[in-house]
């Protein structure tokens, strides 16, 4: 999904940093609010950004200027809602930019789109409409969802700034050729992420009890209790 370096024509470049910009500015106000409200969740705030660099990282040929991979942007979003994904997402790009020549900064803003904004808010969408489903299931789809979500933006950014044969054509070619490698990975980054919250559940429940992610016992029990009597 990372767009290679100087494959956006400049003025687009330019329009998707202007766009990105005020997302980032938002989630670093996010982050500032998460560690100063709930300091004992910097561990996880710091397994979120890890798990979206590893994740982002493994990258397969794809569309020619971009690349496939997972985007492990909806465990940060299921954890601490999308705005923080927007300011780990982008620093995570500017790193792989950095140190890896994956994705670049003159295609920063909108990589940052789709990976840190429309990603994370789909997956955490769907998280939200599915809140009376199994936690496992809430998480695969989240996953998913937010993986192929960004990749549908990359499509759509890659149609706009090559529009050989019209919009829809050129939007309906991307969108194929992402598919091949994107709904395969979408469905193992959903199975990992169910790994990964369960592991969670076992090191840090009290740490995503407090975060909204799941329930406390105790409360359950004394309502169970409260019923029975």
């Amino acid at each position: 999904m990372h767009i290679a370096e100087g494959f956006l024509p400049p003025v687009h470049a330019a329009a998707w940093t202007v766009v990105a910009a005020p997302f980032v500015v938002h989630g670093a106000r996010a982050v500032v609010k998460v560690v100063r409200e709930q300091p004992n969740a910097r561990i996880l705030l710091g397994a979120a950004g890890a798990f979206t660099f590893v994740m982002s990282a493994i990258k397969l040929p794809s569309v020619t200027g971009s690349s496939s991979h997972p985007t492990g942007t909806g465990l940060g979003a299921i954890l601490f809602r999308p705005p923080v994904m927007a300011l780990l997402g982008t620093i995570v790009l500017l790193f792989q930019a950095l140190l890896l020549a994956h994705g670049g900064l003159t295609t920063l803003g909108a990589n940052a789109i789709a990976m840190a904004v429309v990603g994370p808010w789909a997956g955490y969408g769907v998280y939200r409409l599915l809140a009376a489903a199994p936690l496992s299931v809430k998480v695969f789809c989240a996953m998913a969802v937010a993986n192929l979500a960004t990749y549908v933006t990359t499509s759509t950014q890659l149609a706009l700034a090559f529009p050989e044969g019209g919009f829809l054509e050129a939007w309906g070619r991307f969108l194929g050729v992402f598919a091949v490698t994107q709904i395969p990975l979408a469905i193992v980054e959903g199975i990992i992420g169910v790994l990964v919250v369960n592991a969670l559940l076992s090191w840090a429940r009290p740490e995503l009890r407090d975060l909204g992610v799941v329930g406390d016992p105790t409360t359950a029990r004394t309502g169970e209790e409260a019923a029975r009597a």
